[in-house]
């Protein structure tokens, strides 16, 4: 029989609750979804992009990834091998005054997510056009892999999705 790997069932806890705060709690508008399959690495990806509603400058996106190692070591049951996923978090949000609200931003989500994260951020303008904002991709990645152990902790990591959110629509 089919047994399910930590990806699907962790796509499916994300994706429900998710859907919930979008449907059921009216916290959130979902904007864009794709669960892809590359077949070129073998690898899977979820995303699930969402605004706070009435708030759609800033935007939240989540990634659960499983790599060709992650899915094969699990499947296949490789001594030694720790399966897992991995899992991001982006936000996307104009900022005007660089120095002042990237460094705002960093305080921010540090204070959210204190050091278990890895934080980037990258500012982009549209070439052609004056200057006047910036768009910051603001990049969140942890260092662990989770699994099915960690079920219990999708609620509380996507109310600190939200807690973000917040946060940087205030910055």
């Amino acid at each position: 029989m089919y047994d399910p790997t930590h990806f699907e069932n962790l796509k499916v806890a994300f994706e429900n609750r998710i859907y919930d705060l979008d449907n059921i709690d009216g916290l959130i508008a979902i904007v864009d979804r794709a669960d892809r399959t590359n077949h070129a690495v073998l690898s899977r990806e979820l995303s699930m992009k969402f605004t706070l509603i009435g708030l759609p400058e800033v935007m939240a996106e989540v990634v659960l990834a499983a790599s060709l190692e992650d899915l094969a070591g699990e499947i296949l049951e490789i001594p030694d091998a720790i399966p897992g996923c991995s899992l991001e978090l982006q936000f996307f949000k104009r900022v005007h005054d660089v120095s002042v609200q990237c460094e705002q931003i960093s305080e921010a989500l540090y204070a959210v997510w204190e050091n278990d994260i890895e934080l980037t951020q990258t500012l982009s303008f549209k070439y052609g056009e004056e200057a006047s904002s910036y768009l910051n991709r603001i990049k969140v990645k942890f260092n662990t892999k989770i699994s099915e152990d960690n079920m219990r902790e999708v609620v509380p990591f996507l109310d600190h999705v939200l807690k973000s959110l917040e946060l940087l629509n205030e910055i």
